[in-house]
């Protein structure tokens, strides 16, 4: 990675973090209460490495094998490590022990898998229940309706704790059109934390990529999921 990269992923982060800042106060919001997780998928570990140390908050991978042969690497160390992707039940074991957040559970099975396994390893993990909120055919993810049921069920697992939400809208082909989605997550996500279920802390609402992170925001995402924006195209490993 050369110097003019670095200097350039730095310009990037700092662009996000501007936009981050801006979109937050203008709803009476601070910036700092929006967590922002670099999605490095596709991005060696010198790349990662470079973004983690411009300030980024968080790594948010979306592959098993991407993100065993990166955390091997140490690609990782010192910043707090997501799971962002779709996920196997097969695959849960190389995570559990690594990753602080896993935000794609998108089925009760998956939340009880991923309890099963934590169990065999003594932690407990923190979870988000993934929200299929536009009905998409071709995405994972619990429907809106089927959320209560799911945290109330995995509300009883000792060894997980749902810490909120997570959703990934339509492809919006123009700014803006996924507002929609986005304040029907956060209406979502406050009903939830209303409920107060034990052994939960519904904190968390991550929504908001690349092309909307500043919507989501303004509609109450405390969390977002950057990629291209920090990282320019992607590099294929």
């Amino acid at each position: 990675m050369t110097e003019q990269e670095r200097n350039v992923m730095e310009e990037n982060v700092r662009a996000v973090r501007s936009k981050i800042a801006y979109a937050a106060q203008q709803v009476g919001r601070a910036p700092e209460d929006i967590t922002l997780v670099a999605a490095t998928k596709m991005n060696d570990a010198e790349r990662v490495r470079a973004a983690l140390a411009c300030g980024i908050d968080a790594a948010g991978e979306n592959r098993v094998q991407e993100l065993l042969e990166k955390y091997d690497a140490h690609a990782y160390d010192g910043k707090p490590l997501h799971f962002i992707g779709t996920l196997q039940t097969n695959k849960v074991k190389y995570l559990i022990g690594k990753v602080e957040l896993i935000q794609s559970v998108s089925s009760v099975r998956l939340g009880q898998v991923i309890a099963k396994e934590a169990a065999k390893c003594g932690v407990r993990q923190d979870i988000l229940l993934e929200v299929n909120i536009g009905g998409e055919e071709s995405k994972s993810g619990l429907a809106p309706d089927e959320v209560d049921d799911a945290v109330r069920v995995l509300a009883a697992e000792p060894t997980v704790c749902v810490r909120g939400l997570m959703a990934i809208p339509p492809v919006a082909d123009t700014k803006g059109k996924n507002i929609g989605y986005f304040r029907a997550m956060h209406q979502l996500f406050i009903d939830i934390a209303a409920k107060k279920y034990d052994n939960t802390d519904i904190s968390v609402l991550s929504m908001g990529m690349s092309g909307d992170y500043e919507d989501a925001i303004a509609c109450g995402a405390t969390m977002v999921r950057v990629g291209s924006a920090i990282f320019g195209a992607r590099h294929y490993m």
